[in-house]
């Protein structure tokens, strides 16, 4: 078939017919390849981010949960403490009990014993409301704290979702015009 063509046409009109086809067919079909794949290449590149995001939101929660699973174990550890001194309070209280009943004849001797140690439960109870009142103030303050923190993370994530819906809009006009442009 070459040596039809070298014979038939000169060479000067098979290169003129060879750029011709080149610059109508060719050229314009790798031009249309190549922006197909740019495309791809950026809708890939914004779904990669959109997964980064969505892993590190993921670590956040996981991050969050894990402190408030610490400072759920840390009150429950302070309840057992305080669970244990009272029982050990309870059980003071039954031996001073039967001590009473035993002991008729130092009845004052024991009322006096009574008064200090009723003194010490005052001193006991304030202790308590005032362990109580930390408690709470930390609890508040942990709970500020977790709100802001969640605040804060859902604005990033607020404008992040703006920011890729932007984003879509501006690539979904671009597309647009692009395709309305004569070439």
């Amino acid at each position: 078939m070459e040596a039809l063509l070298n014979q038939s046409l000169p060479q000067e009109e098979i290169e003129r017919i060879a750029t011709y086809i080149i610059e109508t067919r060719l050229a314009p079909a790798i031009e249309e390849f190549v922006r197909k794949n740019e495309t791809r290449i950026r809708e890939l590149s914004i779904i990669e981010r959109v997964i980064r995001v969505e892993e590190e939101l993921k670590a956040l929660r996981e991050i969050e949960a894990a402190r408030f699973d610490a400072t759920e174990k840390r009150l429950e550890a302070l309840q057992r403490e305080m669970n244990a001194r009272f029982e050990a309070t309870e059980k003071r209280f039954e031996a001073m009990d039967k001590r009473f009943e035993a002991m008729d004849k130092r009845f004052e001797a024991m009322d006096k014993r009574f008064e200090v140690i009723e003194k010490r439960f005052e001193a006991m109870d304030k202790r308590f409301e005032s362990l109580q009142r930390e408690m709470d103030r930390r609890f508040e303050a942990l709970q500020r704290e977790m709100a802001s923190r969640f605040e804060a993370v859902d604005k990033k994530f607020s404008v992040l979702q703006w920011s890729i819906g932007i984003g879509f809009s501006v690539l979904t006009i671009l597309l647009t015009l692009f395709r309305f442009i004569p070439k």
